[in-house]
Order: structure tokens, then C-alpha cells, then sequence
């Protein structure tokens, strides 16, 4: 009775195993398509073959995840009864998903042109505002374009109809080598375009209209084709400079990691893009003879707004004079440092050139912090400890920092932060006025005594004290980047003191 049932369990088992190797041969012999569509179905299946049936001629190898989309690679055997290592055997890749739509497929065909490889991840919340005004703002400019090149090919064919063809040629290479050698001229400003970005790329936006709106008055003046197409180049080429200089650290701002190439090839991309939709737009339009300054002047207007959006967008973690002030200013009145995103959104970006940069000088000359020598011997002491000296100079309503010969990164740092406190006591008193806010009329009545300035400069020291150390801190927890490099100080020091 034993043996029978031992019997019995033996064919059962070689049933099932025959059952099986017959049902995996059937399997392979199929294509992909028609292979088993649950997940689970497959995974259990592939895994019996594989630990039960080495033998079998499907055994799963791996499976391989790409992009989003999962793969299994399946070995099949060449049906001989040797080791399945060593038998000859061949690879196959069977795709886990259902082919996509081709909808689906495109879109991501466009994502790998314009936006970098593991977005959103891999850059900062704010770049999909950035390249969303900054494709406007292409797009808008493409579209100028075509109505500024029309004018300037007006405004040649009109002198070709009064000089010889070759003295059109030679303006027009006069035109372009005037836009190089005004570039090449800008590029000298360096630094700036690290400390006022933001500023400057406004500042370079604003320029290129301007040449634009230039070039578009040549044809209305086409007897002045030279001089107005000089000008105009000029001032496009220095935009150019700017809009060039001031790219990889905004991209750098966005890169969330060790892709900044990427980050840069994607945007540049999207302005491209855009500016052949705005281009191909402009042509439809152009050939409805439009008025040609109403035209330009709407579109000139979206062009600016665009760019405006587009700096206002960028989030920088750096201090430079703009931001410093916003934060030095929020903490002082708030006790709190504003968050990476508000201190960018509250920075000025724009001024008018006639408008000074504000009351704080830092790194300046002695001459101009001290209207005299009692002046400077007054406050002098105060600063005995410090690499800097602090003073108000009411002549010119300024706040003054002159720096130390020994002054170093923190010491800037200090200085600019102590200029601000004795700013801010001296809007509070009720007698001082800062920065140019003299009316016309008797000032004396404005101005503070040796006492009282003297009394000023001691409690900022004062508050110096208790205060620096917090705002750093406070500073570094809102992930702003504390670093006198972006504060432009002057280059005087004081090198030797005599009493």
C-alpha cells in the first residue's frame, strides 16, 4: 500500500513537471504579442521555469526599467539536454507596456529638445516661469524682427536708387563693424554682469528695443541710413553682450545638480523655437501691409513686459547690493530675513540711469566720508576694534564704509550690514534726512551736529554688536549665499592711521 501511493506521487510529479516543459516550449515558440498580459501571470510563470526547470528552452534573465518604461530579457535554449549555461542561447527583449499613442510619443520626442533629462527634479521650481517668459519674450522679438530687417532693406533700396552699388556695401559693413567694436567696448564692465545680473539683463533688454526702434526709423529717414543703422547696431550688439554674460549664471541658478550644459542647451533651445513662431507670425502679418509703428510699438510692448517677467522670475541665492538691502532692511524691521523667493521679488531691478544707486557707499574714498578732519576724529575711536569705519557725511547724504587696509571677506560683510543700521537710525530721527531728500530751501535745519552723529554712530555700533551674528545666521537658514563678492565694494583702503 506504501508503494503504490509513492508510485502514485511520482507520476503525479512528472506530470505536471511534462505539463509545464511542454507549455514553456509552446510559449517560446509565440511571439511577444501573444505572450501571457499579467504582470503577476508572467512573474510567477518565468519564476517557475526558473527555479523548477532549468532545462526548459524560456528562462527569464533580468528585467530593465528605461525612461519609465520596463523590459524582461528572456534566454531561449537551443533544446539540447546539456547545461543551460553553457548550450548556445539567444537574448530576447519583451516590452512589459502596450505600444504608447503617438501622441504620447511625440510629446516626448519635444520634451528631450526643451526641457533638460529629469525634469522636474533636476532644476529649481522657478525655471518653468523663467523659459515660459523667456519664450515669450523670443517669441516677440522674432517677431520684430522681420519688420525692423524690412525697414532697413527700404531704407538701402532707397540710397541704391541715389549711389552705386558699392557704396551701399560699404555702409552696411560699416553698419555691422560699428555693432563689434561698441561690443567689444561693453565687455570691459566684467564684474557687473556678476553682482547686477538681474539689472543688467533688464538694462540689455531695454537696449535692444531701442536699436530696434532705431532701425525701424531708417525708414523714415533713409537719407540718414548710416548713422541710424550704426547706432542701432551698437546698442543691439551690447545687448547682445549682456543677454550672453549674464545666460550661464541664471542657467547655473536653475541646475539642481551637475547639468548645467543641459539646462543651458534646453533653454537655449526653447528660444529658438519661439523665435522662429514669432518670425513665421510676423510674415503672415507683414504681408496684410500693416502700419508698421503701431505694429512694431504692440509688439515692442509685449516684447518688454516679457523680459521684465522674465528677470523678476529668476531666484538667486546670492547677496548682491540689491538683495542685501532688502534683507538688512526686512530683519531690522521685522526681526526675520526674507525667504530666497521674497528677497528676489522685493529686489529693484530696474532704475532710472539718472537715479542714484542708493545711500550706502561701500568701500568708499576718504574724502568723500568726511567733510572734514574733526569729523573723522569724532567717530574714529568707535571703529578702534573694527576694519572698517562707519560715518554720515550730511553734504552729500550718504552713508559711508571706508575699509581697512586688513579688511577681509566678513569685515565687508560688517561694514555694509553696520552702514544699513546707522541708515536706519537716521531715517527713524526725527531731524535727519537721508539720500537726497533735501527740498529746496534752508538745509542747515536738516542737518545733525558732531554730538549728535557721534551719538548715532555709537548706538549702531551698539546694535552691531547684538545684531550681526543673528542676521548671518538667520541669512544662512533661508539658504542665502553669504558672500562679500557680490557687494562690490570700492577699491580705497586705509592703510596707516595717525592721531
Amino acid at each position: 500500500m506504501k508503494l503504490d501511493r509513492r508510485t502514485t506521487t511520482t507520476d503525479a510529479h512528472l506530470l505536471v513537471r511534462e505539463t509545464l516543459r511542454i507549455s514553456a516550449n509552446l510559449a517560446s515558440s509565440c511571439p511577444p504579442s501573444v505572450l501571457p498580459l499579467s504582470e503577476e501571470t508572467r512573474s510567477q510563470s518565468y519564476g517557475l521555469i526558473e527555479e523548477q526547470f532549468v532545462d526548459a528552452s524560456l528562462r527569464l534573465i533580468c528585467y530593465e526599467e528605461i525612461d519609465g518604461r520596463r523590459f524582461k530579457y528572456v534566454a531561449q535554449n537551443d533544446g539540447s539536454k546539456t547545461n543551460f549555461r553553457k548550450s548556445s542561447n539567444s537574448i530576447r527583449a519583451v516590452s512589459l507596456q502596450s505600444r504608447r499613442a503617438p501622441a504620447d510619443e511625440l510629446m516626448d520626442f519635444i520634451r528631450s529638445y526643451v526641457v533638460p533629462e529629469g525634469f522636474p527634479d533636476s532644476v529649481s521650481p522657478s525655471y518653468v516661469p523663467y523659459m515660459t517668459w523667456r519664450a515669450l519674450k523670443h517669441f516677440f522679438g522674432g517677431a520684430m524682427g522681420v519688420f525692423t530687417t524690412q525697414a532697413l532693406l527700404h531704407s538701402v533700396g532707397v540710397a541704391k536708387s541715389q549711389s552705386m552699388p558699392g557704396a551701399v556695401a560699404i555702409n552696411w559693413i560699416i553698419k555691422d563693424g560699428s555693432g563689434r567694436i561698441g561690443k567689444m567696448l561693453f565687455s570691459r564692465q566684467g564684474k557687473k554682469f556678476d553682482y547686477d545680473l538681474k539689472q543688467l539683463r533688464l538694462s540689455g533688454d531695454l537696449l535692444m528695443e531701442l536699436g530696434a526702434g532705431v532701425e525701424l526709423a531708417t525708414a523714415a529717414a533713409p537719407h540718414l541710413f548710416l548713422p541710424l543703422a550704426c547706432a542701432a547696431n551698437v546698442a543691439k550688439n551690447v545687448a547682445a553682450v549682456t543677454s550672453t554674460s549674464t545666460r550661464t549664471p541664471i542657467y547655473k541658478a536653475f541646475a539642481m545638480g551637475e547639468n548645467i550644459g543641459d539646462v543651458t542647451a534646453k533653454g537655449e533651445c526653447v528660444g529658438n523655437v519661439a523665435d522662429l513662431l514669432g518670425t513665421g507670425l510676423s510674415i503672415i502679418i507683414a504681408k496684410r501691409n500693416p502700419s508698421l509703428f503701431t505694429t512694431f510699438a504692440l509688439l515692442s510692448c509685449g516684447y518688454l513686459f516679457s523680459s521684465y517677467r522674465e528677470v523678476k522670475s529668476v531666484v538667486l541665492r546670492t547677496l548682491n547690493r540689491a538683495r542685501f538691502t532688502v534683507a538688512v532692511e526686512s530683519f531690522l524691521k521685522t526681526g526675520s530675513v526674507p525667504t530666497l523667493q521674497e528677497g528676489n521679488m522685493m529686489e529693484t531691478v530696474f532704475n532710472f540711469p539718472w537715479c542714484k544707486d542708493g545711500p550706502v557707499v561701500l568701500g568708499s574714498r576718504f574724502k568723500d566720508a568726511f567733510q572734514d578732519a574733526n569729523s573723522f576724529y569724532d567717530v574714529g575711536p568707535v571703529f578702534e576694534k573694527e576694519r572698517y569705519v562707519v560715518s554720515y557725511n550730511p553734504l552729500k547724504g550718504n552713508i559711508y564704509a571706508v575699509l581697512k587696509d586688513k579688511a577681509k571677506s566678513d569685515d565687508i560683510l560688517k561694514a555694509a550690514f553696520h552702514a544699513h543700521v546707522l541708515l536706519y537710525i537716521l531715517k527713524s530721527s526725527k531731524h535727519i534726512q537721508v539720500s537726497n531728500e533735501y527740498t529746496s530751501g534752508d538745509r542747515s535745519t536738516l542737518l545733525p551736529t558732531s554730538a549728535d552723529l557721534q551719538a548715532h554712530v555709537t548706538e549702531s555700533y551698539s546694535m552691531v554688536s547684538a545684531l550681526y551674528e543673528p542676521f548671518k545666521s538667520k541669512a544662512k537658514e533661508q539658504g542665502w549665499v553669504m558672500s562679500d563678492s557680490l557687494l562690490n565694494p570700492g577699491r580705497a583702503r586705509i592703510c596707516e592711521q595717525y592721531r
